[in-house]
Protein backbone atom coordinates (compact mmCIF):
# COMPACT_ATOMS: atom_id res chain seq x y z
CA UNK A 1 0.00 0.00 0.00
CA UNK A 2 1.11 3.03 -1.02
CA UNK A 3 1.03 5.71 2.01
CA UNK A 4 1.67 8.78 -0.06
CA UNK A 5 3.79 10.35 2.25
CA UNK A 6 6.64 11.52 -0.48
CA UNK A 7 7.09 15.39 -0.11
CA UNK A 8 5.87 15.36 3.31
CA UNK A 9 7.67 16.54 6.68
CA UNK A 10 7.08 15.16 9.97
CA UNK A 11 8.34 15.85 13.18
CA UNK A 12 8.51 13.13 15.97
CA UNK A 13 9.34 14.25 19.60
CA UNK A 14 11.30 11.78 21.35
CA UNK A 15 12.68 10.29 18.64
CA UNK A 16 15.93 8.83 19.61
CA UNK A 17 14.84 5.73 20.59
CA UNK A 18 11.25 3.10 21.51
CA UNK A 19 8.38 4.13 19.94
CA UNK A 20 9.08 7.69 18.87
CA UNK A 21 12.66 5.67 17.02
CA UNK A 22 10.20 3.66 15.39
CA UNK A 23 7.72 5.99 14.26
CA UNK A 24 10.42 8.40 12.24
CA UNK A 25 11.88 4.88 10.46
CA UNK A 26 8.37 3.98 9.28
CA UNK A 27 7.76 7.41 8.10
CA UNK A 28 11.11 7.71 6.48
CA UNK A 29 10.58 4.50 5.45
CA UNK A 30 7.13 5.50 3.67
CA UNK A 31 8.56 8.43 1.85
CA UNK A 32 8.27 11.52 4.09
CA UNK A 33 11.01 13.58 5.32
CA UNK A 34 11.66 13.22 9.23
CA UNK A 35 13.28 15.65 11.52
CA UNK A 36 14.17 13.26 14.75
CA UNK A 37 14.56 15.16 18.11
CA UNK A 38 15.89 14.40 20.99
CA UNK A 39 17.57 16.04 23.95
CA UNK A 40 21.03 15.21 24.00
CA UNK A 41 23.15 15.31 19.92
CA UNK A 42 25.20 12.36 20.14
CA UNK A 43 21.95 10.51 20.77
CA UNK A 44 20.07 12.62 17.91
CA UNK A 45 23.03 11.98 15.37
CA UNK A 46 23.15 8.25 16.07
CA UNK A 47 19.48 7.63 15.54
CA UNK A 48 19.91 9.77 12.35
CA UNK A 49 22.68 7.71 10.97
CA UNK A 50 20.49 4.86 11.93
CA UNK A 51 17.32 5.33 9.97
CA UNK A 52 19.24 7.04 6.82
CA UNK A 53 20.75 3.60 7.06
CA UNK A 54 17.68 1.68 7.42
CA UNK A 55 15.69 3.72 4.87
CA UNK A 56 17.97 5.91 2.58
CA UNK A 57 15.45 8.48 3.35
CA UNK A 58 15.53 12.12 4.35
CA UNK A 59 16.36 12.94 7.73
CA UNK A 60 17.11 16.03 9.74
CA UNK A 61 18.10 16.05 13.53
CA UNK A 62 17.50 18.61 16.29
CA UNK A 63 18.77 18.06 19.07
CA UNK A 64 16.71 19.87 22.19
CA UNK A 65 14.72 19.58 24.79
CA UNK A 66 11.19 20.06 23.08
CA UNK A 67 9.67 20.31 26.63
CA UNK A 68 11.27 24.01 26.44
CA UNK A 69 9.46 27.21 24.58
CA UNK A 70 12.88 28.33 22.92
CA UNK A 71 13.65 24.89 21.70
CA UNK A 72 10.04 24.03 20.25
CA UNK A 73 10.35 27.71 18.76
CA UNK A 74 13.90 27.04 17.54
CA UNK A 75 12.92 23.84 15.62
CA UNK A 76 9.91 25.34 13.71
CA UNK A 77 12.15 28.48 12.57
CA UNK A 78 14.33 25.99 11.27
CA UNK A 79 11.97 23.78 9.60
CA UNK A 80 9.32 25.76 8.22
CA UNK A 81 6.36 23.81 6.25
CA UNK A 82 5.81 21.10 9.00
CA UNK A 83 3.01 18.95 7.19
CA UNK A 84 2.72 15.65 10.06
CA UNK A 85 3.36 16.43 13.75
CA UNK A 86 3.94 13.51 16.28
CA UNK A 87 3.93 14.55 19.85
CA UNK A 88 5.66 11.02 21.37
CA UNK A 89 7.71 13.37 23.58
CA UNK A 90 6.62 12.20 27.13
CA UNK A 91 8.13 10.34 30.74
CA UNK A 92 6.72 7.82 33.33
CA UNK A 93 7.69 7.04 37.05
CA UNK A 94 6.08 4.76 39.07
CA UNK A 95 5.46 6.15 42.22
CA UNK A 96 2.73 6.19 44.98
CA UNK A 97 0.41 9.00 44.98
CA UNK A 98 1.55 10.33 48.52
CA UNK A 99 5.00 10.41 47.53
CA UNK A 100 4.52 12.95 44.86
CA UNK A 101 5.23 16.27 45.20
CA UNK A 102 4.04 19.00 43.53
CA UNK A 103 6.61 19.86 41.42
CA UNK A 104 6.31 16.08 39.63
CA UNK A 105 2.87 17.18 38.85
CA UNK A 106 3.84 19.85 37.43
CA UNK A 107 6.68 18.43 35.28
CA UNK A 108 4.65 15.47 34.29
CA UNK A 109 2.12 18.39 32.59
CA UNK A 110 4.44 20.61 31.21
CA UNK A 111 6.72 17.42 29.48
CA UNK A 112 3.78 15.24 28.40
CA UNK A 113 0.82 17.50 27.78
CA UNK A 114 2.29 20.79 27.40
CA UNK A 115 4.74 20.09 25.44
CA UNK A 116 2.84 18.58 22.45
CA UNK A 117 -0.04 22.00 23.10
CA UNK A 118 2.92 24.23 22.01
CA UNK A 119 4.26 22.52 19.13
CA UNK A 120 0.56 22.35 17.85
CA UNK A 121 0.00 25.52 18.33
CA UNK A 122 3.37 26.41 16.13
CA UNK A 123 2.75 24.41 13.69
CA UNK A 124 -1.44 25.09 13.04
CA UNK A 125 -0.89 28.22 11.48
CA UNK A 126 1.26 26.53 8.73
CA UNK A 127 -0.95 23.52 8.18
CA UNK A 128 -3.53 26.09 8.04
CA UNK A 129 -2.29 27.34 4.91
CA UNK A 130 -1.89 24.63 3.12
CA UNK A 131 -5.26 23.62 4.30
CA UNK A 132 -3.59 20.30 5.21
CA UNK A 133 -1.82 18.82 8.11
CA UNK A 134 -1.63 15.70 10.63
CA UNK A 135 -0.94 15.81 14.56
CA UNK A 136 -0.95 12.70 16.38
CA UNK A 137 -0.61 12.28 20.17
CA UNK A 138 0.85 9.44 21.52
CA UNK A 139 -0.95 8.92 24.52
CA UNK A 140 -1.80 5.79 26.19
CA UNK A 141 -4.16 3.23 27.42
CA UNK A 142 -3.30 4.93 31.55
CA UNK A 143 -5.05 7.74 29.92
CA UNK A 144 -8.56 5.28 30.34
CA UNK A 145 -7.35 3.06 33.07
CA UNK A 146 -5.30 5.12 35.35
CA UNK A 147 -2.64 3.27 36.93
CA UNK A 148 -2.44 3.88 41.04
CA UNK A 149 1.07 3.29 40.60
CA UNK A 150 1.57 6.51 38.77
CA UNK A 151 -1.76 8.85 38.81
CA UNK A 152 -0.10 11.73 37.70
CA UNK A 153 1.02 9.63 34.34
CA UNK A 154 -2.49 8.46 33.68
CA UNK A 155 -3.41 12.11 34.54
CA UNK A 156 -1.09 13.76 31.77
CA UNK A 157 -2.17 10.95 29.31
CA UNK A 158 -6.09 11.66 29.66
CA UNK A 159 -5.27 15.26 29.10
CA UNK A 160 -3.59 14.65 25.95
CA UNK A 161 -7.01 12.68 25.16
CA UNK A 162 -9.36 15.84 25.91
CA UNK A 163 -6.78 18.79 23.83
CA UNK A 164 -6.40 16.16 20.64
CA UNK A 165 -10.81 16.27 20.50
CA UNK A 166 -11.33 19.72 20.88
CA UNK A 167 -8.38 20.44 18.94
CA UNK A 168 -9.63 18.11 15.64
CA UNK A 169 -13.29 19.90 16.66
CA UNK A 170 -11.37 23.48 16.60
CA UNK A 171 -9.98 22.20 12.98
CA UNK A 172 -13.34 20.45 11.51
CA UNK A 173 -13.93 21.21 7.89
CA UNK A 174 -10.10 21.57 6.87
CA UNK A 175 -7.72 19.17 5.59
CA UNK A 176 -6.13 19.08 8.48
CA UNK A 177 -6.75 15.98 11.44
CA UNK A 178 -5.99 15.46 14.68
CA UNK A 179 -5.76 11.61 16.56
CA UNK A 180 -4.59 9.91 19.77
CA UNK A 181 -3.23 6.92 19.59
CA UNK A 182 -2.51 4.66 22.66
CA UNK A 183 -0.53 2.59 22.98
CA UNK A 184 -0.41 -0.66 25.95
CA UNK A 185 2.61 -1.34 27.84
CA UNK A 186 5.09 -1.37 25.26
CA UNK A 187 8.58 -2.77 25.29
CA UNK A 188 10.37 0.66 24.89
CA UNK A 189 13.91 1.28 26.15
CA UNK A 190 12.16 2.78 29.54
CA UNK A 191 9.92 -0.11 29.51
CA UNK A 192 12.94 -2.80 29.00
CA UNK A 193 15.12 -0.80 30.96
CA UNK A 194 12.45 -0.85 34.43
CA UNK A 195 11.91 -4.91 33.26
CA UNK A 196 15.41 -5.86 33.34
CA UNK A 197 16.14 -4.31 36.69
CA UNK A 198 13.58 -5.87 38.22
CA UNK A 199 14.95 -8.94 36.74
CA UNK A 200 18.15 -8.29 38.16
CA UNK A 201 16.65 -7.51 41.60
CA UNK A 202 14.47 -10.36 42.13
CA UNK A 203 16.58 -13.16 40.50
CA UNK A 204 14.62 -13.71 37.62
CA UNK A 205 14.26 -13.69 33.76
CA UNK A 206 12.66 -10.88 31.87
CA UNK A 207 10.14 -13.46 29.98
CA UNK A 208 9.17 -14.63 34.10
CA UNK A 209 9.12 -10.73 35.49
CA UNK A 210 6.86 -10.41 31.75
CA UNK A 211 4.47 -12.81 32.73
CA UNK A 212 4.03 -11.99 35.90
CA UNK A 213 3.19 -8.15 35.03
CA UNK A 214 -0.11 -9.64 32.81
CA UNK A 215 -0.76 -11.72 35.49
CA UNK A 216 -1.06 -9.42 38.13
CA UNK A 217 -0.95 -5.72 36.88
CA UNK A 218 -2.49 -5.86 33.33
CA UNK A 219 -5.04 -8.64 33.74
CA UNK A 220 -7.53 -7.73 31.02
CA UNK A 221 -4.38 -8.01 28.32
CA UNK A 222 -5.51 -10.49 25.09
CA UNK A 223 -2.04 -10.65 23.70
CA UNK A 224 -0.12 -11.32 27.24
CA UNK A 225 2.90 -9.87 26.25
CA UNK A 226 4.18 -6.03 25.24
CA UNK A 227 3.50 -4.75 22.28
CA UNK A 228 6.83 -3.48 20.19
CA UNK A 229 7.52 0.16 19.20
CA UNK A 230 7.15 -0.79 15.74
CA UNK A 231 3.18 -2.54 16.17
CA UNK A 232 2.68 1.38 17.33
CA UNK A 233 4.47 2.97 14.83
CA UNK A 234 2.84 0.99 11.64
CA UNK A 235 -0.41 2.52 12.99
CA UNK A 236 0.45 6.03 13.67
CA UNK A 237 2.03 6.25 10.11
CA UNK A 238 -1.07 5.51 8.55
CA UNK A 239 -2.77 8.09 10.68
CA UNK A 240 -0.24 10.24 9.46
CA UNK A 241 -0.81 9.90 5.65
CA UNK A 242 -3.15 11.40 3.13
CA UNK A 243 -5.26 7.71 3.20
CA UNK A 244 -6.56 8.74 6.85
CA UNK A 245 -8.57 11.71 5.82
CA UNK A 246 -11.37 10.54 7.49
CA UNK A 247 -9.92 9.51 10.68
CA UNK A 248 -9.69 12.47 12.78
CA UNK A 249 -10.72 13.31 16.61
CA UNK A 250 -10.69 9.64 17.58
CA UNK A 251 -8.47 8.27 20.22
CA UNK A 252 -7.23 4.93 18.18
CA UNK A 253 -6.18 1.78 20.35
CA UNK A 254 -3.15 -0.68 19.76
CA UNK A 255 -2.90 -1.57 23.38
CA UNK A 256 -3.31 -5.35 23.24
CA UNK A 257 -6.85 -5.18 24.20
CA UNK A 258 -6.06 -3.98 27.89
CA UNK A 259 -9.24 -1.53 27.83
CA UNK A 260 -12.15 -3.61 28.10
CA UNK A 261 -14.43 -1.31 26.58
CA UNK A 262 -15.48 -2.17 23.13
CA UNK A 263 -15.57 1.61 22.08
Amino acid sequence: MDLQLGGKLALVSGSTAGIGYAIAATLAREGASVIVSGRTRSGVDDAVDRIRAETNGTVFGHAADLSQPEAAMSVVQRHPGIDILVNNLGIFEPKAFEDIPDEDWQRFFDVNVLSGVRLARLVLPGMKRANWGRIVFISSESAVQIPTEMIHYGMSKTAQLAVSRRLAEAVAGTGITVNSVLPGPTKSRGVSTFVQDMARANDKSFEQIEAEFFESVRPTSLIKRFGTPQEVASLVTYVASPLSAATTGAALRVDGGVIRSAF
